[in-house]
């Protein structure tokens, strides 16, 4: 058993993308590349964005704080503190409209 306060996680990697080069952080609390399900605590700071990519799964992205618009096959969602935003399959982008931190869950497709 291992607890993790996102809330805590989501404030570090907060301050980390403020003093980044690219505006954004991420630390994986759960899982990885080898493993199915993996859950990863973003931040990213105003104006700062995913360039458009695939999905390699099953994925949300539940917004922790702050305003998040996530753009996939030329429709747009904005997801707020509090949201969970289902993320489409196929490519998508996604946008911080304000300094924001999410939990992105990825179920991976297997083979």
């Amino acid at each position: 058993m291992q607890k993790i306060s996102i809330d805590a996680l989501a404030r570090q990697q907060l301050e980390a993308a403020l003093t980044s080069t690219n505006g954004r952080a991420a630390d994986t609390v759960y899982g990885g590349h080898e493993k199915i399900l993996r859950q990863t605590v973003m931040a990213m700071k105003a104006g700062t964005q995913l360039s458009e990519h695939q999905n390699p799964g099953d994925a949300t992205v539940f917004v922790v704080q702050g305003c998040v618009s996530l753009k996939a096959g030329g429709e747009s969602w904005q997801g707020k503190t509090g949201d969970l935003l289902i993320v489409p399959p196929g490519l998508h982008s996604l946008h911080a409209e304000e300094d924001s931190t999410f939990l992105f869950t990825v179920a991976k497709y297997r083979n």
